[in-house]
């Protein structure tokens, strides 16, 4: 039971975290760079790899990309801890694989991002690492 609360609380918070992003790269402009010559200039130039897009339009897909990813934990774990808990306890990969993406967000948000993600993300790689111990570990 703990296991499973632990499961469910830090999917939900890497949920929350995915879609705040997700809403102010579609509601704000709170992702535009401070100095707006820098905003025109990504909307005017493309990337080396090809000129079918501008760095601005990779920007926003990149931003999307990645909330719809961070949102795939809580839309699989959430169900599966609440109708499928067994699997999970007898599942040493679905449920490492937990630590391991808060772990990814955590060093992410360290080394790229700023505080609030990150420590969303250590607060969930907390509750996923004692899910995973409580399940796996005597």
């Amino acid at each position: 039971m703990t296991a499973q609360i632990l499961i469910i609380t830090g999917s939900i918070l890497l949920g929350v975290l995915g879609l705040i992003h997700f809403l102010y790269v579609l509601n704000t402009k709170k992702f535009n760079a401070f100095d707006d010559k820098v905003t025109t200039a990504m909307q005017q130039t493309t990337p080396v790899l090809t000129k079918q897009t501008s760095m601005w339009q990779a920007w926003l897909g990149f931003n999307y990309s990645h909330s719809f990813g961070v949102l795939w934990v809580p839309l699989f774990y959430i169900p599966m801890a609440i109708n499928h808990m067994s699997v999970l306890q007898q599942s040493l990969w679905l449920t490492a694989l937990l630590p391991i993406i808060a772990m990814v967000y955590t060093v992410l948000s360290k080394r790229y991002w700023f505080k609030v993600p990150m420590v969303g993300s250590m607060i969930a790689l907390l509750c996923f690492s004692a899910a995973f111990y409580l399940l796996h570990l005597p």
